[in-house]
């Protein structure tokens, strides 16, 4: 049987990401599952996972990796550090056309390289099998709540990126006491299902839309919209799912009903660029727009929500939006709604994100990745391949040419 030799690359973004594709202990299981797979990791000084402990564990360290067939690690990575004719596994926010990664697909296809993409491993049914949503959905609600007490001085949480783990973040959350407000939750995917989780440690009761809407609380509250709950048909005719994922741009925004009543909205739904935004910035100046903290977990620029102007940063995670300038302002200026739009939430709590992250990749994409793909997961996430874009990635060629 011949030997697979896989690399786990050192992380190049700024700020430094620390996530990993797999931990030490993570690592050694592969090697015992797999007899003919062979790991090398490449040193790091800001991996979450220090070198050495790859070391107690028997992974071998090394700093040149052109020997590998296969290199993983989370997210873009510099031009002039790929090597030419490997597989490659990470984030690389190209397949939305992203501009400030246009130069790097080029790159990959000049030098042959087979670019398989995290965000696009995904079951028969076209869900993903992988992901870091679920942190960035608790992370996300984290925040959001954190930022509200510093908004009303209400009540004092650590950042979470001080927090030594999960459970130490989870025994700030269910610490907290809030008022009677109405939070607002979009989405149904992992990311919401995070943001539930963080919810939950708040033991505050979940109600329907209707009751959101129409009826008052003595109690904090929070309610989950779904896609059905926040758009609907151009034409008015009945709702339909299928349709709506596959022609957004035929749905009008039907979510201005809850910005009249909500407090905190927490957003954790997949928006498609067709799709018309939740509100507009001049729905964001009427006198009783309500919300008054945004935690756009999403984090599209100019995208969903129209406030989201920049993503924020951990260690800087709120600015404030004014809606009269429809410009930036100070976090918590009672003329500004406050915005939560850190993109890389799940940093925050790297270890744990990484486990999670780990524990899925070998679970459900390491079989095919090193076996045979029979249900077609790996070849779905396979952007390019023997120096072309695939069938399913073809339209990107105008975007690879500028």
């Amino acid at each position: 049987m011949n030997k697979i030799k896989l690399g786990l690359l050192k992380e190049y973004k700024t700020p430094p990401d620390r996530r990993v594709s797999f931990s030490p202990l993570q690592c050694a299981e592969m090697l015992r599952i797999y007899p003919n797979l062979e790991i090398l990791v490449q040193r790091s000084d800001i991996r979450c996972y220090p070198d050495s402990e790859y070391s107690s564990f028997g992974i071998p360290l090394s700093d040149e990796l052109s020997g590998c067939d296969i290199l993983m690690c989370i997210k873009e990575i510099p031009v002039e550090k790929f090597i030419p004719g490997k597989k490659y596994l990470f984030f690389s926010h190209t397949a939305k056309q992203q501009s400030h990664n246009r130069e790097m697909l080029k790159a990959i296809l000049k030098k042959n390289i087979e670019l398989i993409d995290y965000e696009y491993l995904t079951d028969v049914h076209g869900s993903r099998v992988i992901g870091f949503g679920r942190y960035a959905g608790i992370i996300g609600t984290y925040n959001g709540i954190m930022g509200y007490g510093k908004r009303y001085n209400l009540f004092q949480m650590k950042p979470a990126m001080e927090c030594r783990d999960r459970n130490e973040l989870e025994a700030e959350l269910s610490r907290v006491r809030l008022p009677n407000i109405k939070i607002l939750l979009t989405g149904g995917g992992r990311v919401a299902n995070g943001a539930t989780e963080a919810l939950g440690l708040l033991k505050i009761r979940k109600v329907t839309p209707y009751e959101f809407l129409y009826c008052s609380f003595r109690e904090p509250v929070y309610c989950q919209l779904h896609s059905k709950d926040m758009y609907m048909r151009k034409d008015g005719s009945a709702w339909n799912t299928d349709d709506f994922y596959h022609h957004p741009d035929n749905y009008a925004s039907a979510f201005l009903p809850y910005t009249k009543v909500c407090d905190l909205l927490i957003t954790a739904h997949f928006w498609d660029g067709k799709a018309a935004p939740l509100f507009t910035r001049d729905q964001m100046k009427l006198p009783d727009f309500h919300i008054s903290e945004i935690a756009d977990i999403t984090c599209d620029i100019n995208g969903s929500v129209p406030s989201t102007l920049k993503a924020s940063t951990i260690n800087e995670p709120f600015y404030g939006y004014n809606p009269i300038t429809e410009r930036m302002d100070i976090p918590f200026s009672k003329n500004a709604v406050t915005i939560m739009a850190v993109d890389n939430l799940p940093c925050e709590l790297p270890r744990e994100a990484s486990e999670d992250f780990g524990k899925e990749l070998m679970e459900r994409v390491m079989p095919s990745l090193l076996g045979v793909d029979k249900d077609g997961i790996i070849e779905r996430a396979t952007i390019t391949k023997n120096g072309i874009l695939t069938p399913r990635f073809a339209y990107l060629k105008d975007y690879v040419n500028g």
